[in-house]
């Protein structure tokens, strides 16, 4: 779900998707956000319909973040505390936003550059620092690569913990 200006989600919409309103295969409109009544609104969530990690998806390599889309950020990210959902942040990119990865993607987590980038979305949106993954994508590779794919991995078994910890909570 994209938060862009203009034409970007609505924050309410995605609030309550956290509280699992939203039915599945919904299709969000930014011109017309969900209410109930709406054929797509869920008047009883199960605790299988509600959110179990709010995961924000932001490429390295992308120019700074507008104040409005920083404003949904925050207003989703309250709800999202309100309701104790754990919050990640996951950088994409990090290859094209930083020349020593690119090089050899080992020096992730040596590379100052990611570093400071990582410090000043922490900043921007809240998300601890600890919090925030940095992975590559695939994008012109014909063989898989284990750099690549441990990046990735290490980001999917965070969220999946985070994931498992609050669903037991909701038991």
């Amino acid at each position: 779900m994209d938060l862009k200006d203009g034409d970007g989600i609505c924050a309410d919409d995605i609030k309550l998707a956290l509280e699992g309103h939203v039915k599945e295969g919904y299709q969000f409109k930014p011109s017309s956000p969900l209410s109930p009544g709406d054929p797509g609104y869920n008047p009883r969530p199960s605790a299988d319909d509600k959110v179990h990690v709010l995961v924000c998806v932001l490429s390295a390599d992308s120019a700074e973040i507008t104040d409005s889309v920083l404003k949904k950020m925050a207003d989703i990210r309250e709800a999202a505390s309100e309701l104790g959902i754990p919050q990640m942040a996951i950088g994409t990119h990090i290859d094209s936003a930083c020349p020593e990865t690119k090089k050899d993607l080992k020096n992730v987590y040596k590379s100052q550059q990611l570093k400071q980038k990582v410090k000043d979305f922490s900043a921007a949106v809240g998300v601890p620092e600890n919090y925030i993954f940095p992975v590559k994508n695939y994008s012109d590779e014909t063989d898989i690569n284990d750099d690549v794919n441990t990046l990735i991995l290490s980001a999917l078994r965070q969220m999946i913990n985070l994931g498992d910890n609050f669903s037991e909570k909701l038991i």
